[in-house]
């Protein structure tokens, strides 16, 4: 069975969003680690389609990968793998999680294609659609990078 046929692409995206926006994003308190060493987030919904559950969890800090996964009573909808590293000082995970915050729900993977605050801008580059996508993401200080993530993911089925 396929989501589609329990929940709407729209719904799950709606989901989605609400879940980076209180973990992660939110500054959202880590849960138990699922494995050896690993920060993860959770959140949870209950609504009238079932229970809808996202996990993001990863490893490592300076040099970092992880994985960002949506359910649906136990059944995977959706997953993102993602891995980034701190290039260069004076990096600001403030500012990462303000530019992830302001998510688009045409492409909500990571940040926008744009976002700018004070002597920092992250830039966004994503191909492909909800189901199957893969892109780039990097922060800049005065014109300077210091950080840079590659990402890729879609529908499971």
């Amino acid at each position: 069975m396929s989501f589609t046929e329990k929940i709407s692409q729209e719904e799950l995206i709606a989901f989605l969003l609400t879940a980076k926006r209180r973990t992660y994003v939110g500054h959202g308190a880590e849960t138990e680690p699922s494995r050896p060493a690993s920060h993860d987030l959770r959140y949870e919904e209950w609504t009238e389609k079932g229970t809808l559950l996202y996990i993001d969890s990863y490893l490592g800090g300076q040099k970092f990968g992880g994985e960002e996964a949506v359910w649906l009573d136990g059944l995977p909808l959706w997953s993102m793998n993602y891995y980034g590293q701190v290039v260069d000082e004076p990096f600001s995970g403030d500012f990462l999680k303000a530019a992830l915050y302001d998510v688009p729900a045409e492409k909500p993977f990571r940040g926008p294609e744009l976002f700018r605050q004070g002597d920092y801008s992250y830039h966004c580059k994503v191909d492909g659609d909800f189901a199957f996508f893969h892109g780039y993401e990097d922060i800049c200080h005065q014109g300077r990078k210091v950080y840079e993530l590659y990402f890729h993911g879609g529908v499971i089925v």
